[in-house]
């Protein structure tokens, strides 16, 4: 198994309190990741020493088997962190090409240019840029030296619609190539349309860890719904294994359940009565605010 990030038993201690208690968690390369979990959870604490910009108290951490801090390694990476500073009296062209100039294989300039969606703004003082813009700019600029790894903390604060459209398909489209995306966001939808694994993090310890269907089901439990024949009743549904509650709308019908799997091969078996089965997951919203409120 080839892993783009290993933290082992890692700790993070300021005056006294742990902002990281001995977390431990791998990735392989090419997976997207969202790390997910309240304020003050410990995800920018955890990212930062990832990238080697803080040094953590106990543990270990390696980034494409080797240290955060090995200058080849970083050659390898790319991040775009909260806040973004731009430099004066440069255009977004030359400031691009400045941080193109850093690396030894990096993406070219129009490449960075159409997938940031700043083609337009190239002239520009980078300065002049909107909060978005500059948003877009900042992800320019990880992607810069076509790494391997990409750090994305709460990418797309600021963009309006469009862009971060735009950003999610260049996000997929890098993800297609083999690249580790590992991306922080408070848009759960953005979390749960991008992430092949959803980690959330609460009080520095992993709470939960899955592809974010399975944190859905496990959290929310998944509903089946169906059109039922008038021989269908009430009783009948709730001694099927796993029925947690049913709900009647008519003779439209909705059974939830922790294991839609197993419960549909049941209602198969036993000849039921129904059409139009749908089966749908408690949403991503509902299922990280269970998990936090359970951990807290």
């Amino acid at each position: 198994m080839s892993f783009a990030i290993e933290l082992d038993q890692v700790s993070k201690i300021y005056q006294g309190k742990k902002a990281v208690d001995q977390l431990t968690l791998k990735v392989e390369k090419g997976t997207v990741i969202a790390l997910l979990g309240p304020n003050g959870a410990g995800k920018t604490t955890t990212i930062s020493m990832i990238l080697g910009l803080k040094q953590p108290t106990s543990g270990t951490i390696k980034l494409l088997g080797g240290s955060p801090k090995d200058i080849k390694v970083r050659n390898r990476i790319g991040a775009m962190l909260q806040d973004v500073s731009v430099i004066d009296n440069l255009k977004v062209a030359e400031t691009i090409e400045l941080f193109r100039s850093y690396y030894s294989n990096p993406l070219s300039l129009p490449e960075l240019l159409r997938i940031s969606g700043l083609e337009t703004e190239k002239d520009k003082m980078a300065a002049s840029l909107s909060g978005g813009q500059q948003r877009r700019l900042g992800f320019a600029l990880a992607a810069a030296g076509d790494p391997d790894i990409i750090f994305l903390d709460e990418p797309t604060v600021g963009m309006d619609v469009t862009s971060r459209q735009m950003f999610w398909d260049t996000i997929r489209s890098m993800a297609e190539k083999g690249r580790t995306v590992v991306l922080t966001t408070h848009y759960l939808e953005e979390a749960d349309s991008l992430a092949d694994r959803i980690v959330v993090i609460n009080q520095g310890k992993v709470v939960a860890d899955g592809s974010p269907s399975q944190i859905k089901a496990e959290t929310t439990g998944r509903v089946i719904s169906f059109t039922a024949g008038v021989t269908v009743t009430t009783e009948q549904l709730q001694a099927l294994p796993g029925v947690i509650d049913v709900e009647w709308s008519g003779r439209r019908v909705k059974l939830h359940s922790r294991d839609t799997d197993q419960l549909i091969m049941k209602l198969i078996e036993q000849r039921f009565d129904m059409k139009d089965i749908e089966i749908q997951s408690g949403g991503l919203e509902d299922a990280f605010q269970a998990i936090v409120h359970s951990t807290n």
